[in-house]
């Protein structure tokens, strides 16, 4: 999927959270930055294009490791014994670009190093994605007015 999608998709998750969220700026910021990581090993994205991250692209192909449940969870709980604060928007982040990825038709390799492939029917960047862009921005901006009419 396109990183506008990826976008789209945490920020509706991050908005269901958000209510019950102690720290909001702390967990809005890494759950965005999250959804991004997870292309590190891609030189064709924007985050994959750094000098330092296209030394990864040596070490792992794309949708390799970096885009497993397993690299997740296993970031994740060092975040939640060193910095707890962000552990969960890190989860949800970075969780959400892997389960978007899984219906695209490249798929990912949810539970590496086990081989099987999750995958689905969406071309990246195609039609199907397109609308789904927009649907999902259109479902955002309904839950952000629900969400913040809803504190005052």
């Amino acid at each position: 999927m396109l990183l506008r999608t990826h976008l789209a998709i945490t920020v509706f998750f991050v908005l269901l959270f958000l209510p019950h969220i102690s720290n909001p700026a702390v967990f809005i910021i890494t759950a965005l930055v999250a959804t991004l990581l997870p292309d590190i090993d891609s030189a064709h994205t924007s985050i994959g294009s750094n000098p330092l991250a296209r030394l990864l692209t040596f070490f792992s192909k794309h949708r390799g490791v970096f885009h497993s449940l397993t690299f997740c969870i296993i970031i994740a709980l060092v975040f939640a014994i060193w910095l707890p604060i962000p552990a969960f928007g890190f989860f949800l982040g970075y969780s959400m670009h892997i389960l978007a990825d899984s219906f695209t038709k490249e798929g990912v390799m949810p539970f590496w190093p086990v081989r099987r492939v999750s995958s689905w029917h969406f071309n990246t960047g195609g039609m199907t994605e397109t609308i789904a862009f927009i649907a999902l921005i259109l479902v955002d901006l309904v839950t952000a007015v629900i969400i913040f009419t809803s504190y005052s």
